[in-house]
Protein backbone atom coordinates (compact mmCIF):
# COMPACT_ATOMS: atom_id res chain seq x y z
CA UNK A 1 0.00 0.00 0.00
CA UNK A 2 1.52 2.99 -0.95
CA UNK A 3 1.48 6.23 1.49
CA UNK A 4 -0.43 9.58 1.53
CA UNK A 5 1.95 12.73 0.92
CA UNK A 6 0.89 16.20 2.65
CA UNK A 7 2.90 19.30 2.36
CA UNK A 8 4.00 20.56 6.03
CA UNK A 9 6.29 23.56 5.11
CA UNK A 10 6.84 26.76 2.80
CA UNK A 11 9.53 28.86 1.83
CA UNK A 12 9.91 31.37 -0.97
CA UNK A 13 12.91 33.80 -2.13
CA UNK A 14 11.47 35.47 -4.94
CA UNK A 15 10.71 38.97 -6.94
CA UNK A 16 7.42 39.28 -5.38
CA UNK A 17 8.61 38.56 -1.82
CA UNK A 18 11.25 37.23 0.53
CA UNK A 19 8.72 35.10 2.19
CA UNK A 20 6.22 33.30 1.81
CA UNK A 21 3.61 35.69 3.33
CA UNK A 22 5.07 38.78 0.91
CA UNK A 23 4.84 36.64 -1.79
CA UNK A 24 1.44 35.29 -1.67
CA UNK A 25 0.19 38.94 -0.27
CA UNK A 26 1.34 40.19 -3.81
CA UNK A 27 0.94 37.29 -5.71
CA UNK A 28 -3.25 37.80 -4.98
CA UNK A 29 -2.77 41.83 -5.46
CA UNK A 30 -1.28 41.35 -9.14
CA UNK A 31 2.25 43.16 -8.47
CA UNK A 32 4.39 42.85 -11.35
CA UNK A 33 8.19 41.76 -10.38
CA UNK A 34 9.69 43.50 -13.58
CA UNK A 35 12.26 46.04 -14.00
CA UNK A 36 15.15 47.01 -15.54
CA UNK A 37 18.41 44.95 -14.67
CA UNK A 38 20.32 45.89 -11.39
CA UNK A 39 22.87 43.26 -11.34
CA UNK A 40 24.46 44.09 -14.80
CA UNK A 41 24.65 46.51 -17.73
CA UNK A 42 22.50 45.21 -20.09
CA UNK A 43 22.46 48.57 -22.50
CA UNK A 44 23.29 46.44 -25.26
CA UNK A 45 21.19 43.74 -24.91
CA UNK A 46 18.32 42.93 -26.73
CA UNK A 47 16.25 42.78 -23.61
CA UNK A 48 17.25 45.18 -20.89
CA UNK A 49 15.37 44.01 -17.58
CA UNK A 50 14.55 40.40 -15.46
CA UNK A 51 12.41 39.81 -12.61
CA UNK A 52 15.31 40.45 -9.67
CA UNK A 53 14.90 39.73 -5.85
CA UNK A 54 14.07 43.38 -4.33
CA UNK A 55 15.56 44.74 -1.49
CA UNK A 56 17.78 41.07 -0.70
CA UNK A 57 20.96 41.27 1.12
CA UNK A 58 22.60 37.86 1.55
CA UNK A 59 24.46 39.04 4.44
CA UNK A 60 21.02 39.50 6.28
CA UNK A 61 20.63 35.15 5.86
CA UNK A 62 23.63 33.56 5.76
CA UNK A 63 27.31 33.89 7.22
CA UNK A 64 30.39 35.01 5.19
CA UNK A 65 31.99 31.77 5.08
CA UNK A 66 29.18 30.36 3.93
CA UNK A 67 28.54 32.84 1.23
CA UNK A 68 32.34 32.25 0.02
CA UNK A 69 31.89 28.43 -0.41
CA UNK A 70 28.27 29.33 -2.55
CA UNK A 71 26.98 30.11 -5.45
CA UNK A 72 24.18 32.84 -5.49
CA UNK A 73 21.47 29.50 -6.82
CA UNK A 74 23.01 27.88 -3.81
CA UNK A 75 22.65 30.22 -1.37
CA UNK A 76 18.83 31.01 -2.67
CA UNK A 77 18.20 27.56 -2.00
CA UNK A 78 19.70 27.60 1.39
CA UNK A 79 17.48 30.82 2.75
CA UNK A 80 14.37 29.26 1.19
CA UNK A 81 14.47 26.07 2.64
CA UNK A 82 15.50 27.46 5.92
CA UNK A 83 12.12 29.14 5.87
CA UNK A 84 10.39 25.73 4.91
CA UNK A 85 11.73 24.02 7.47
CA UNK A 86 10.92 26.72 10.39
CA UNK A 87 7.52 27.02 8.77
CA UNK A 88 7.21 22.65 9.36
CA UNK A 89 7.36 23.32 13.03
CA UNK A 90 9.14 19.97 13.03
CA UNK A 91 12.53 19.17 14.96
CA UNK A 92 14.70 17.21 12.33
CA UNK A 93 17.20 16.55 15.36
CA UNK A 94 14.81 14.39 16.91
CA UNK A 95 14.20 12.23 13.99
CA UNK A 96 16.69 9.60 12.34
CA UNK A 97 18.70 11.52 9.91
CA UNK A 98 18.37 8.78 7.46
CA UNK A 99 14.78 9.48 7.17
CA UNK A 100 15.29 12.99 6.07
CA UNK A 101 15.93 13.67 2.30
CA UNK A 102 16.58 16.60 0.08
CA UNK A 103 15.29 16.48 -3.77
CA UNK A 104 16.51 19.78 -5.23
CA UNK A 105 16.32 21.50 -8.18
CA UNK A 106 18.31 23.76 -11.18
CA UNK A 107 18.18 24.33 -14.45
CA UNK A 108 21.51 26.28 -14.46
CA UNK A 109 22.92 25.46 -11.62
CA UNK A 110 26.21 28.00 -10.54
CA UNK A 111 26.21 29.52 -13.85
CA UNK A 112 27.77 32.88 -12.18
CA UNK A 113 30.30 31.32 -10.56
CA UNK A 114 31.60 29.54 -13.84
CA UNK A 115 31.08 33.19 -15.80
CA UNK A 116 33.54 35.00 -13.21
CA UNK A 117 35.80 31.99 -13.00
CA UNK A 118 36.26 31.90 -16.87
CA UNK A 119 36.13 35.41 -17.30
CA UNK A 120 39.04 36.31 -14.90
CA UNK A 121 41.19 33.66 -16.35
CA UNK A 122 40.22 34.89 -20.36
CA UNK A 123 41.10 38.65 -19.05
CA UNK A 124 44.20 37.22 -16.98
CA UNK A 125 47.86 36.82 -17.83
CA UNK A 126 47.32 33.09 -18.48
CA UNK A 127 48.14 31.60 -15.16
CA UNK A 128 45.63 29.23 -14.09
CA UNK A 129 44.51 31.20 -10.89
CA UNK A 130 41.29 29.45 -10.05
CA UNK A 131 38.92 29.10 -6.49
CA UNK A 132 39.53 26.32 -4.98
CA UNK A 133 35.53 26.28 -4.60
CA UNK A 134 34.86 27.17 -8.25
CA UNK A 135 34.25 23.28 -8.87
CA UNK A 136 32.04 23.14 -5.68
CA UNK A 137 30.29 25.97 -6.56
CA UNK A 138 28.65 25.99 -9.90
CA UNK A 139 27.68 22.04 -9.73
CA UNK A 140 24.09 21.41 -10.01
CA UNK A 141 23.84 19.09 -7.02
CA UNK A 142 25.56 21.70 -4.36
CA UNK A 143 22.37 23.19 -3.53
CA UNK A 144 20.77 19.89 -2.26
CA UNK A 145 24.19 18.99 -0.98
CA UNK A 146 24.83 22.18 0.79
CA UNK A 147 20.90 21.67 2.45
CA UNK A 148 21.54 18.58 3.93
CA UNK A 149 24.93 19.46 5.50
CA UNK A 150 23.22 23.06 7.28
CA UNK A 151 20.65 20.44 8.71
CA UNK A 152 22.24 17.05 9.18
CA UNK A 153 19.90 15.25 6.44
CA UNK A 154 21.23 12.16 5.95
CA UNK A 155 18.64 10.33 3.74
CA UNK A 156 18.49 10.53 -0.53
CA UNK A 157 20.17 13.38 -2.22
CA UNK A 158 20.17 14.47 -5.31
CA UNK A 159 19.57 16.92 -7.85
CA UNK A 160 16.98 15.91 -10.94
CA UNK A 161 17.75 18.29 -13.95
CA UNK A 162 14.93 18.66 -16.91
CA UNK A 163 15.19 22.00 -17.72
CA UNK A 164 12.17 24.85 -16.36
CA UNK A 165 10.58 21.45 -16.05
CA UNK A 166 13.04 20.80 -13.04
CA UNK A 167 11.31 21.96 -10.27
CA UNK A 168 8.30 19.70 -10.61
CA UNK A 169 10.26 17.25 -11.54
CA UNK A 170 12.01 17.38 -8.37
CA UNK A 171 8.77 17.16 -6.44
CA UNK A 172 7.53 14.25 -8.12
CA UNK A 173 10.33 12.41 -6.82
CA UNK A 174 10.04 13.42 -3.40
CA UNK A 175 6.46 12.33 -3.81
CA UNK A 176 7.06 9.45 -5.03
CA UNK A 177 10.26 8.53 -2.34
CA UNK A 178 7.96 9.05 0.53
CA UNK A 179 4.70 7.23 -0.53
CA UNK A 180 7.10 3.93 -1.56
CA UNK A 181 8.56 4.22 2.27
CA UNK A 182 11.98 5.38 1.31
CA UNK A 183 11.63 8.26 3.41
CA UNK A 184 9.40 10.39 5.89
CA UNK A 185 10.45 13.86 5.14
CA UNK A 186 11.85 14.90 2.40
CA UNK A 187 12.81 18.72 1.27
CA UNK A 188 12.45 19.85 -2.09
CA UNK A 189 11.57 22.32 -4.68
CA UNK A 190 14.18 24.40 -7.01
CA UNK A 191 16.56 27.37 -7.49
CA UNK A 192 18.02 29.58 -10.35
CA UNK A 193 20.58 32.44 -10.42
CA UNK A 194 20.73 32.80 -14.06
CA UNK A 195 20.27 36.92 -14.50
CA UNK A 196 24.20 37.26 -15.71
CA UNK A 197 25.53 38.36 -19.21
CA UNK A 198 26.38 35.21 -20.63
CA UNK A 199 23.19 33.30 -19.05
CA UNK A 200 20.87 36.18 -20.31
CA UNK A 201 22.41 37.08 -23.45
CA UNK A 202 22.24 33.68 -24.47
CA UNK A 203 18.28 33.35 -23.99
CA UNK A 204 18.31 36.76 -25.52
CA UNK A 205 20.13 35.82 -28.68
CA UNK A 206 17.39 33.27 -29.03
CA UNK A 207 14.76 35.93 -29.62
CA UNK A 208 12.81 33.78 -26.50
CA UNK A 209 12.96 36.98 -23.90
CA UNK A 210 10.41 39.58 -24.39
CA UNK A 211 12.27 42.89 -25.62
CA UNK A 212 9.48 45.35 -24.42
CA UNK A 213 12.42 47.43 -22.42
CA UNK A 214 10.28 50.60 -22.37
CA UNK A 215 7.18 49.18 -20.04
CA UNK A 216 8.92 45.63 -18.68
CA UNK A 217 6.41 45.64 -15.79
CA UNK A 218 4.13 44.79 -18.65
CA UNK A 219 5.90 42.82 -20.81
CA UNK A 220 5.32 39.11 -19.42
CA UNK A 221 1.63 38.62 -21.20
CA UNK A 222 0.52 35.38 -21.42
CA UNK A 223 -2.03 34.49 -24.06
CA UNK A 224 -2.12 38.56 -25.26
CA UNK A 225 -2.34 38.93 -29.24
CA UNK A 226 1.07 40.98 -28.72
CA UNK A 227 2.91 38.44 -26.71
CA UNK A 228 6.62 38.48 -27.07
CA UNK A 229 8.23 36.51 -25.05
CA UNK A 230 9.27 35.31 -21.39
CA UNK A 231 10.59 37.56 -18.50
CA UNK A 232 13.81 36.08 -16.97
CA UNK A 233 13.54 35.40 -12.82
CA UNK A 234 15.87 34.51 -10.15
CA UNK A 235 14.69 32.83 -7.13
CA UNK A 236 14.06 29.98 -5.03
CA UNK A 237 10.67 27.60 -4.23
CA UNK A 238 10.93 25.21 -1.23
CA UNK A 239 8.29 22.54 -0.28
CA UNK A 240 8.39 20.06 2.88
CA UNK A 241 6.93 16.76 1.65
CA UNK A 242 5.80 14.40 4.25
CA UNK A 243 4.54 10.90 5.31
CA UNK A 244 0.82 12.08 6.41
CA UNK A 245 0.63 9.68 9.03
CA UNK A 246 4.11 10.88 10.57
CA UNK A 247 2.71 14.45 9.93
CA UNK A 248 -1.05 13.48 11.56
CA UNK A 249 1.34 11.72 14.67
CA UNK A 250 3.16 15.06 15.41
CA UNK A 251 0.49 17.29 14.80
CA UNK A 252 1.74 19.08 12.14
CA UNK A 253 0.01 22.10 10.13
CA UNK A 254 -1.00 20.27 6.81
CA UNK A 255 -1.36 22.32 3.74
CA UNK A 256 -2.52 20.08 1.09
CA UNK A 257 -1.85 16.75 -0.42
CA UNK A 258 -0.02 15.87 -3.01
CA UNK A 259 -2.33 13.18 -4.98
CA UNK A 260 -0.12 12.88 -8.37
CA UNK A 261 3.10 13.60 -10.30
CA UNK A 262 3.97 12.61 -13.73
CA UNK A 263 6.05 13.27 -16.56
CA UNK A 264 6.57 12.78 -20.30
CA UNK A 265 8.50 13.70 -23.50
CA UNK A 266 7.47 15.23 -26.40
CA UNK A 267 10.10 13.93 -28.66
CA UNK A 268 9.63 16.94 -31.37
CA UNK A 269 12.18 19.91 -30.70
CA UNK A 270 15.09 20.95 -28.53
CA UNK A 271 12.91 23.98 -27.48
CA UNK A 272 10.00 24.40 -28.67
CA UNK A 273 6.57 22.71 -27.09
CA UNK A 274 4.87 20.17 -29.86
CA UNK A 275 2.39 22.55 -31.60
CA UNK A 276 -0.90 20.16 -29.95
CA UNK A 277 0.61 19.86 -26.82
CA UNK A 278 0.12 16.21 -27.47
CA UNK A 279 2.93 15.41 -24.94
CA UNK A 280 1.36 17.72 -22.24
CA UNK A 281 -1.46 16.31 -22.49
CA UNK A 282 -0.81 12.94 -21.76
CA UNK A 283 1.06 14.52 -18.14
CA UNK A 284 -1.60 15.96 -17.30
CA UNK A 285 -3.64 12.60 -17.62
CA UNK A 286 -1.55 10.67 -15.90
CA UNK A 287 -1.27 12.86 -12.91
CA UNK A 288 -5.12 13.19 -13.09
CA UNK A 289 -5.23 9.25 -12.78
CA UNK A 290 -3.07 9.21 -10.81
CA UNK A 291 -4.62 11.33 -8.05
CA UNK A 292 -7.62 9.23 -9.31
CA UNK A 293 -9.99 12.42 -10.25
CA UNK A 294 -10.92 13.92 -13.67
CA UNK A 295 -10.09 17.48 -15.31
CA UNK A 296 -13.55 17.72 -14.29
CA UNK A 297 -12.54 17.91 -10.56
CA UNK A 298 -10.00 20.75 -10.98
CA UNK A 299 -10.64 23.68 -9.74
CA UNK A 300 -7.53 25.59 -10.36
CA UNK A 301 -4.82 24.98 -13.12
CA UNK A 302 -1.59 27.44 -12.68
CA UNK A 303 0.02 27.06 -15.92
CA UNK A 304 3.19 27.07 -17.32
CA UNK A 305 2.38 29.88 -19.74
CA UNK A 306 5.86 31.82 -20.40
CA UNK A 307 4.09 34.36 -22.65
CA UNK A 308 5.50 33.00 -26.36
CA UNK A 309 3.57 32.25 -29.49
CA UNK A 310 3.79 28.56 -29.84
CA UNK A 311 4.17 27.79 -25.87
CA UNK A 312 0.77 29.58 -24.79
CA UNK A 313 -1.10 27.53 -27.44
CA UNK A 314 -0.35 24.49 -27.16
CA UNK A 315 -0.59 24.42 -23.34
CA UNK A 316 -4.54 25.69 -24.03
CA UNK A 317 -4.71 22.86 -26.87
CA UNK A 318 -2.96 20.56 -24.66
CA UNK A 319 -5.69 21.66 -21.82
CA UNK A 320 -9.03 21.44 -23.84
CA UNK A 321 -8.04 17.57 -25.00
CA UNK A 322 -8.49 16.56 -21.67
CA UNK A 323 -12.14 16.76 -21.60
CA UNK A 324 -14.57 19.07 -19.55
CA UNK A 325 -13.34 22.19 -18.17
CA UNK A 326 -16.63 23.68 -17.01
CA UNK A 327 -15.62 24.18 -13.73
CA UNK A 328 -11.86 24.91 -14.72
CA UNK A 329 -9.88 28.23 -13.20
CA UNK A 330 -6.89 29.30 -15.33
CA UNK A 331 -3.73 31.50 -14.32
CA UNK A 332 -0.62 32.12 -15.47
CA UNK A 333 1.42 33.48 -12.42
CA UNK A 334 4.84 33.65 -14.69
CA UNK A 335 3.19 37.15 -15.93
CA UNK A 336 4.18 38.64 -12.35
CA UNK A 337 7.10 36.53 -11.05
CA UNK A 338 8.56 36.00 -14.15
CA UNK A 339 10.18 33.16 -15.39
CA UNK A 340 12.00 31.41 -12.76
CA UNK A 341 13.75 28.47 -14.71
CA UNK A 342 14.57 25.63 -13.08
CA UNK A 343 12.77 26.85 -9.57
CA UNK A 344 9.41 28.08 -11.81
CA UNK A 345 7.52 24.62 -10.91
CA UNK A 346 8.22 25.47 -7.30
CA UNK A 347 6.91 29.30 -6.79
CA UNK A 348 3.96 27.92 -8.48
CA UNK A 349 3.42 24.97 -6.50
CA UNK A 350 3.22 27.21 -3.71
CA UNK A 351 1.18 29.61 -5.35
CA UNK A 352 -1.40 26.36 -6.06
CA UNK A 353 -0.79 25.27 -2.41
CA UNK A 354 -1.67 28.29 -1.18
CA UNK A 355 -4.41 29.08 -3.56
CA UNK A 356 -6.30 26.08 -1.68
CA UNK A 357 -5.84 27.20 1.57
CA UNK A 358 -7.09 30.94 0.85
CA UNK A 359 -9.60 30.00 -1.74
CA UNK A 360 -8.05 32.36 -3.71
CA UNK A 361 -7.34 32.18 -7.59
CA UNK A 362 -4.53 34.46 -8.67
CA UNK A 363 -4.72 36.70 -11.93
CA UNK A 364 -2.77 36.53 -14.90
CA UNK A 365 -1.76 40.16 -15.11
CA UNK A 366 -1.23 42.10 -18.23
CA UNK A 367 -3.69 40.69 -20.75
CA UNK A 368 -4.86 43.08 -22.43
CA UNK A 369 -6.47 41.85 -25.70
CA UNK A 370 -6.90 37.67 -25.59
CA UNK A 371 -5.08 36.12 -29.42
CA UNK A 372 -8.33 35.42 -31.56
CA UNK A 373 -6.80 31.96 -31.39
CA UNK A 374 -7.74 31.33 -28.01
CA UNK A 375 -11.06 29.49 -27.58
CA UNK A 376 -13.77 31.42 -25.62
CA UNK A 377 -14.83 28.52 -23.60
CA UNK A 378 -11.33 28.89 -21.22
CA UNK A 379 -12.25 30.36 -17.96
CA UNK A 380 -8.97 32.82 -17.69
CA UNK A 381 -8.62 34.95 -14.71
CA UNK A 382 -7.07 37.91 -15.83
CA UNK A 383 -6.04 41.34 -14.31
CA UNK A 384 -7.25 40.07 -10.74
CA UNK A 385 -7.91 37.56 -7.78
CA UNK A 386 -10.93 35.81 -7.44
CA UNK A 387 -12.69 33.96 -4.49
CA UNK A 388 -13.28 30.77 -5.42
CA UNK A 389 -13.64 27.25 -4.04
CA UNK A 390 -10.41 25.37 -4.67
CA UNK A 391 -10.23 21.59 -3.69
CA UNK A 392 -7.88 20.60 -6.70
CA UNK A 393 -5.43 22.68 -8.17
CA UNK A 394 -2.70 21.35 -10.76
CA UNK A 395 0.19 23.18 -11.69
CA UNK A 396 2.16 22.48 -14.99
CA UNK A 397 6.05 22.90 -16.32
CA UNK A 398 7.51 22.61 -19.07
CA UNK A 399 10.88 22.97 -20.44
CA UNK A 400 13.64 22.38 -23.29
CA UNK A 401 14.24 19.61 -24.45
CA UNK A 402 10.85 18.86 -24.56
CA UNK A 403 9.97 17.87 -20.76
CA UNK A 404 6.34 18.17 -19.38
CA UNK A 405 5.75 17.87 -15.60
CA UNK A 406 2.20 17.91 -14.16
CA UNK A 407 2.06 17.91 -9.98
CA UNK A 408 -1.44 18.02 -8.68
CA UNK A 409 -2.54 19.36 -4.63
CA UNK A 410 -5.91 18.86 -2.90
CA UNK A 411 -6.93 20.21 0.00
CA UNK A 412 -7.27 17.51 3.19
Amino acid sequence: MLNRVVVTGLGALTPLGNDVKTFWKNIVAGKSGAAKITKFDSTLFRTQFACELKDFNVTDYLDRTEIKRTDSFTQYALIATDEAIKDSGFDFKAMDPFDVGVIWGTGQGGMETFEQQVTEYALGDGHPRFSPFFVPKFLTNMASGMISIRNGFMGVNYTPISACATSNTAIMEAFNHIRLGKAKIIVTGGSEAPITPVSFGGFSSMKAMSSRNDNPQHASRPFDVDRDGFVMAEGAGALVLEDYEHAVKRGAHIYAEVTGAAMTADAYHMTSTHPEGIGATKAMQLALKESGIGISDVDHLNMHATSTHVGDLSELKAVLALGSIDRLKISATKSMTGHLLGAAGAAEAIVSILSIRDQVIPPTINTEVLDPAIPSNLHIVLKESINHKVKVAMSNTFGFGGHNATVIFRAV
